[in-house]
């Protein structure tokens, strides 16, 4: 005989934090009508939710427009959140996963005004040069550097682009322009012996709960060791590793 164990919880607090939820996915804000349709409690039920809620001031009510956000209280419980559990603290054990699969070196590189900079380095076994160091900044060459480029929204980290753009000719223009689109589609870059001969990379970006880009992840390896594909299984690893990090950081597709 079996015994199955199921997770008690409290009803209320999950109707409220359903309610929440409604106000977050639908990104604008709804009047008591559209909360009711949406979860279809009756009137006076729904009420107490949103005036307890109101009262904690996890949700706010527009005077002018009768209408319901979020509140502030949930932007201060997320900011702290956040500043507990710093990009690289949360990084690492997936880095040492990372390298465990595919036995090569990971890059953890953040926003700066001069481009990508690498702020954590986690090494395979073996020795190679990877042309870069801690404190390094990407050339928009570097398969970090379309990353950057594709996702970054910061026009004042950006400036850096155009004076990389300027070193190519037209024809790399127009290669690099569709490069940076179908990064946009595929969340994932990838080049050749970009810094170091025999040495290539790929990169995925790492969002947050507003798509702002908080960092790139970058495999690095012998050439022939690297894949150059998403579709190959270690970009995919890699790549949901990164969509996994994001999401605990907030990102929803």
């Amino acid at each position: 005989m079996t015994t199955e164990t199921k997770t008690v919880g409290i009803q209320s607090l999950q109707i409220g934090l359903n309610i929440l939820e409604i106000l977050a996915m639908e990104k604008e804000p709804l009047k008591f009508t559209d909360i009711q349709n949406l979860t279809a409690m009756t009137k006076s039920n729904l009420y107490k939710y949103l005036s307890t809620l109101s009262q904690f001031g996890l949700i706010y009510r527009n005077p002018h427009t009768n209408a319901y956000t979020l509140g502030h209280k949930l932007v201060q419980l997320g900011n702290v959140a956040l500043g507990q559990s710093s990009l690289i603290e949360v990084v690492i054990p997936y880095f040492k996963k990372i390298t465990e699969r595919t036995n090569l070196t990971v890059l953890l590189a953040v926003p700066s005004k001069k481009g990508p900079l690498i702020s954590y380095i986690l090494a395979a076994d073996y020795g190679i040069n990877i042309g870069a160091q801690m404190g390094t900044h990407l050339p928009l060459t570097s398969s970090s550097g379309v990353i950057f480029s594709a996702f970054e929204k910061d026009i004042f980290l950006k400036e850096w682009e155009e004076e990389e753009r300027s070193k190519f000719n037209e024809s790399e223009l127009q290669q690099f322009q569709v490069e940076k689109e179908n990064t946009r589609g595929l969340f994932f870059a990838s080049k050749t012996e970009p810094l170091v001969k025999h040495v290539s990379s790929f990169s995925v970006p790492i969002l947050n709960f507003n798509n702002e880009l908080l960092g790139i992840i970058t495999i690095v390896g012998i050439t022939e060791t690297v894949p150059k594909s998403v579709d190959h299984l270690s970009g995919q690893y890699v790549l949901n590793v990164a969509m996994e990090i994001s999401e605990y950081f907030g990102y929803r597709k």
